[in-house]
C-alpha cells in the first residue's frame, strides 16, 4: 500500500451490509466535495464477471486475473464516483446471482490484493471510501475512520428496501453473508475508528452526526473544499 502515498483527505467508512455505509458515504462526499468510492461494487463486478464467463468462484488465480482486466476510474459527477469499464454495471451488480457468490469471490487473497491496490490508487488523492476493510487495510492512514453498525433486524429491513423486496429470506441471506465475510475480515472497528450506531436514525440524522465528528477530528475545517 505504501507504493501509493496518500495525497488528499481520506474518510474511511467500514461496517456490515445494511448499516447505511453507501447512503452516508455518497451524502458525505457530496457535502465535502470529495470523490465517492464504493468498494463493494468492485468486488461485485468481479463476481458478475465470473458468472458471465463461467469462472469457478473457488479459483482465486482466475478471479484475480479477471479483476486485473477490469478498469476502475473516478467519473465526474455530483459527487464524482466510481466508474467500472470492461465490466457489467447497474442492476446486474445487485442481482440475486451476484449476491449469492460475491462473498466467495471476495474471500480470495489474490482478488483482495488486486482490488485493494486499485482502491488505494483511486482514493489516495482524497475520497470518501466505504467497504469492509478500508480503515484497517486500504487506508490505515485515513484522516477520519468511521465504523457504522446497526441492529440485524434494521439492517435486513434496509436491504429489503434497497432491493425492492419483502422476502423474509433476505434476513437469513444477510446472516449467511455476515458469517462468510467474517471469515475473510473480522468485522470489528479499528482502535482509532469512531463508531456510529445508525439503528433508528434516518439518513439526515446520521449525516449530521458524522459531519460533526468529521469537523471535530479535522479541527473544524471542511475537507475537500480548500
Amino acid at each position: 500500500m505504501s507504493a501509493e502515498p496518500k495525497r488528499g483527505v481520506v474518510i474511511a467508512i467500514d461496517g456490515p451490509a445494511g448499516a447505511g455505509k453507501s447512503t452516508l458515504a455518497r451524502a458525505l462526499a457530496l457535502e465535502l466535495g470529495l470523490p465517492y468510492v464504493n468498494t463493494g461494487l468492485m468486488y461485485r463486478s468481479v463476481a458478475a464477471g465470473a458468472l458471465r464467463e463461467g469462472a469457478d468462484p473457488r479459483d482465486g488465480a482466475a478471479l484475480a486475473d479477471l479483476a486485473r482486466r477490469l478498469r476502475f476510474s473516478i467519473e465526474e459527477g455530483s459527487p464524482p464516483a466510481l466508474r467500472i469499464d470492461r465490466g457489467p454495471g447497474g442492476q446486474e451488480l445487485t442481482g440475486a446471482d451476484v449476491e449469492g457468490v460475491v462473498s466467495a469471490v471476495a474471500r480470495h487473497p489474490e482478488v483482495r490484493s488486486v482490488l485493494r491496490a486499485e482502491q488505494r490508487r483511486l482514493g489516495a488523492a482524497g475520497s470518501v471510501m466505504e467497504g469492509r476493510d478500508i480503515g484497517t487495510v486500504v487506508f490505515p492512514d485515513a484522516d477520519v475512520k468511521l465504523f457504522l453498525r446497526a441492529e440485524p433486524e434494521e439492517r435486513a429491513a434496509r436491504r429489503q428496501s434497497e432491493r425492492g423486496s419483502d422476502d423474509p429470506l433476505l434476513a437469513r441471506a444477510l446472516e449467511r453473508r455476515d458469517a462468510l465475510d467474517a471469515r475473510t475480515n473480522p468485522l470489528v472497528p479499528s482502535s482509532d475508528a469512531s463508531v456510529v450506531d445508525t439503528t433508528g436514525l434516518g439518513p439526515d440524522q446520521v449525516l449530521d452526526e458524522v459531519l460533526a465528528l468529521v469537523r471535530e477530528i479535522t479541527g473544524g475545517g471542511q475537507p475537500g473544499r480548500g
